[in-house]
């Protein structure tokens, strides 16, 4: 005959048995832990530090120390010892932290609907105070009941985090959304350093992060235009840069204006000048068969690069005159204008200067 019983493992008295107290004890002990199950916990995979007589638990995947091995099963604080019960199926607890009943099912404890918490629930794992809800599956499918399906996830406050953590062996890696603030964000990490790699303002939208940054070359955190070997719409326009291969670092474009005059510079470092107007003075200084203004002063709105001078034209509004236009010395602090006749009254010259900014 089989020593222990085939439901709750109770101990048999055998035949002639000395001490039958003993044995008695002990299946009183089972059947004192067993019926009307209650446990104090299900989230422990280690004893707790005080537990008093007749405390049970029911032990948590991952056990160690004293309870190593015994996912799952009820630990019985019996005598200063644990004695571990293994469940059968359709056994049922009631989890006192949680206010849930839970039954043993498909080799897990399965939440029961009627707690007066949230319940839990794990699909092919366990559930845990934190993740209430746990799904080991190769797939999740979340489909429409009618037109459409929206999943929410809400948060109490702006410093609070709503976001969904990509991980892997529970390291994470990547993170979208709410993180810590009301900006969208996607985040990554080398499971050491978060980055964040793109944010939008809530305000108005606008992107910022090191994905639509210049790249890893460039350090000026107001040059957040290009996404890859692109650049976004609405960010064309900006401080131009180019590194030492000369790839665009900054905008593509950049248009400025002061006293001198506007300005149009270009990534690959062409750029245009414009001056205001200059008038001439008198053309009545005589060079042969043409006459001469004095010298001229024009500062260019921004500088070109050293060594490397403008082309420069323009035009006066007297075409009459057939005026042209002769450099003198640097372009930046003197010129002459040329004119075939003198020109007693002067001219009001609009000047153009093309060349590079670097």
């Amino acid at each position: 005959m089989s020593q222990t019983s085939p439901l709750l493992s109770l101990p048999y008295i055998q035949p002639a048995q000395a001490q039958k107290h003993v044995t008695h004890n002990e299946a009183l002990r089972r059947l004192d832990a067993l019926v009307q199950l209650s446990v104090e916990s299900r989230a422990l995979t280690e004893p707790p530090t005080s537990t008093g007589e007749g405390a049970r638990f029911i032990v948590a995947t991952g056990a160690s120390g004293e309870w190593a091995g015994q996912d799952h099963a009820i630990a019985l604080n019996a005598g200063g010892a644990w004695l571990f019960l293994p469940p059968n199926t359709g056994w049922q607890a009631w989890v006192a932290d949680e206010g849930t009943q839970v039954v043993w099912q498909d080799g897990l404890w399965q939440a029961q609907s009627g707690g007066t918490l949230p319940d839990r629930l794990g699909l092919g794992t366990s559930a845990d105070p934190v993740n209430r809800l746990s799904v080991a599956s190769p797939a999740t499918l979340l489909t429409h009941e009618g037109a459409g399906h929206q999943l929410k996830l809400n948060k109490a406050a702006s410093t609070d985090t709503a976001s969904l953590l990509f991980q892997t062996n529970w390291s994470g890696h990547a993170e979208m959304g709410l993180a810590g603030e009301d900006a969208f964000s996607i985040k990554v990490s080398d499971g050491t350093t978060w980055t964040t790699a793109l944010s939008f303002d809530p305000a108005t939208g606008a992107a910022s992060g090191a994905a639509v940054s210049s790249g890893p070359e460039e350090s000026n955190p107001d040059a957040l235009l290009r996404v890859g070997d692109g650049y976004l719409k609405g960010t064309i326009l900006g401080t131009v840069a180019h590194n030492s291969n000369g790839v665009p670092t900054g905008g593509v474009i950049e248009r400025g204006a002061n006293a001198n005059g506007g300005y149009v510079r270009f990534a690959d470092g062409t750029q245009i000048c414009t001056s205001p107007d200059i008038p001439t003075g008198p053309i009545n200084n005589q060079a042969g068969a043409l006459w001469q203004s004095n010298h001229l002063a024009w500062t260019f709105p921004a500088p070109f690069a050293t060594g490397l001078p403008p082309v420069l034209n323009g035009e006066s509004g007297n075409t009459g005159a057939w005026p042209t236009f002769a450099p003198h010395g640097v372009l930046s602090t003197g010129l002459k204008a040329t004119a075939l006749i003198q020109i007693t009254v002067g001219l009001t010259l609009r000047l153009c200067a093309i060349g590079r900014w670097a």
